[in-house]
């Protein structure tokens, strides 16, 4: 597909939580298990913004006459997210960490936050508006295919989320509703779809390199503005999975080249990665200024008190130098967050032991249904055993597998054989079968010595006698 003769435009908005509190009130930001406690409901009614004018798509959707339904639990929900008390000061951790990112991403902090109402239409805020305020502007990152512009960072109220819909009603559960969330928006820069992929995969790097972020599905997503020449741009909303996004974004282009005409709006992701008609796109009407919170100044002693991180990109690069692993471990071992000093003074091999820190839960999850909750402690003890030589790496899974059960480990029955007694135990095997071929043999040697011989040591021996 040749994206720049079809005139290919392409923008991403980047919305991520941040951890810690809520933007406008004390309550956690939590997701909860527990039974709701506290139920209202509410219609929406569109109105006029700062400019006089009313939202079209506010007025399509009042004209729909949905009964927004919320359900909320007093642990994590309050008179503010219910739309019954003004907002509370702004959480300034929030604030700050907007401020990293924009500064991570070569953006300009604004003289002064001002936040703003901002008309929401489909119920998951019970004012119908989301605050949300410009933190800096005119930033970059650099990638494969050029550079990429970043028009604008907002800081914002996350909004509720949805339960069911039935009929012509519509429930929320308002646990997320006032999540700090961050909005990244970059300019038209990007040059196809595989550079879509790449530039939110970046943007996302940078902002779990602050470790301030949420973790998790459905606490990141992407909505990406897609339009080609002769035809009105088209919003794709809610991406969470990015291994997706370059065939939804080339079959969006394959879909505009067959219907230009249409106006501008908003599309969203089916469950089978097909994208289907939402609503008009919002207009600059439904923006109108928030009364409630006073303007906060952005000073040179805020910008300088903020310490910025390493890049998880870079900090990777730094692991495979220093403890010489392969880069697909160093990638693992940084994001899941691992200290890998803490074990580097154990006289084995780097990679073998992130294979057992990354991989090996994995394993244990897949092969024996078990969810593994291993310490440090845990993982140390089994890997000392080895490195004191009382087992063999074979039965080191073995004995992480115990350590989830919570079984007692007895290291005798995983003591190793020296290899004068492991080389005259596989020539009785391969005299007893003489016409086994290599990987019979090695399966004989396991099954007799399982955990107590090291695999590749087994294999040498064999192909020596062989």
């Amino acid at each position: 597909m040749d994206y720049k003769k079809l005139g290919f435009k392409c923008g991403i908005e980047c919305h991520q939580q941040l951890d810690g509190r809520k933007l406008f009130c004390n309550c956690p930001c939590i997701v909860h298990d527990k039974e709701p406690t506290v139920f209202f409901e509410r219609k929406i009614r569109a109105i006029a913004g700062e400019s006089g004018k009313t939202d079209k798509a506010a007025k399509t959707e009042m004209k729909k006459d949905k009964v927004f339904k919320y359900q909320a639990r007093e642990t994590s929900s309050c008179l503010v997210e219910y739309d019954e008390e003004p907002p509370h000061a702004v959480n300034p951790q929030a604030l700050e960490t907007a401020l990293e990112v924009a500064l991570l991403l070569n953006m300009k902090p604004v003289d002064e936050v001002q936040f703003m109402r901002k008309t929401i239409v489909d119920g998951s805020n019970v004012s119908a508006f989301q605050r949300t305020a410009l933190v800096a502007v005119g930033g970059y990152i650099e990638t494969t295919q050029g550079r990429v512009g970043i028009d604008g960072l907002m800081l914002e109220e996350e909004a509720a989320k949805k339960v069911k819909e039935e009929k012509n009603e519509v429930t929320y559960d308002l646990a997320r509703l006032g999540v700090p969330l961050l909005e990244i928006a970059t300019a038209p820069d990007i040059q196809n779809a595989t550079h879509a992929k790449e530039v939110a995969e970046k943007i996302g790097m940078i902002l779990r390199s602050t470790g301030k972020a949420k973790r998790g599905i459905g606490t990141i997503r992407q909505d990406v503005n897609v339009s080609i020449k002769g035809h009105s741009r088209v919003e794709l909303k809610g991406f969470q999975e990015l291994k997706f996004m370059e065939k939804i974004v080339e079959d969006e282009v394959k879909r505009q080249v067959k219907t230009k005409g249409e106006d501008k709006h908003v599309r969203k992701l089916n469950p089978d990665k097909t994208t289907s008609f939402m609503r008009p796109m919002p207009s600059a009407a439904r923006m109108y200024p928030e009364t409630d919170i006073p303007t906060i100044p952005i000073t040179k002693d805020m910008l300088l008190k903020i310490k910025l991180p390493e890049l998880l990109d870079e900090k990777t690069l730094r692991y495979e130098k220093k403890y010489k692993l392969r880069p697909e471990l160093a990638r693992e071992i940084v994001k899941t967050g691992v200290i890998l000093k803490n074990y580097t003074k154990l006289k084995l091999d780097n990679n073998f032991i992130a294979d057992v820190l990354i991989n090996y839960p994995k394993e244990i999850k897949k092969r024996f249904n078990l969810e593994s909750k291993l310490s440090e402690k845990d993982f140390l003890e089994v890997l000392t055993y080895l490195e004191q030589g009382k087992i063999s790496k074979d039965a080191v899974l073995d004995l992480l597998v115990k350590k989830v059960k919570g079984q007692k480990i007895n290291l005798k029955s995983f003591e190793t054989i020296d290899d004068k007694t492991l080389e005259k135990e596989i020539k009785k095997i391969v005299k007893a079968n003489p016409k086994a071929p290599i990987g019979g043999l090695m399966g004989d040697v396991m099954k007799k010595f399982k955990g107590k011989v090291d695999g590749q040591k087994a294999m040498s021996i064999l192909k020596k006698l062989l």
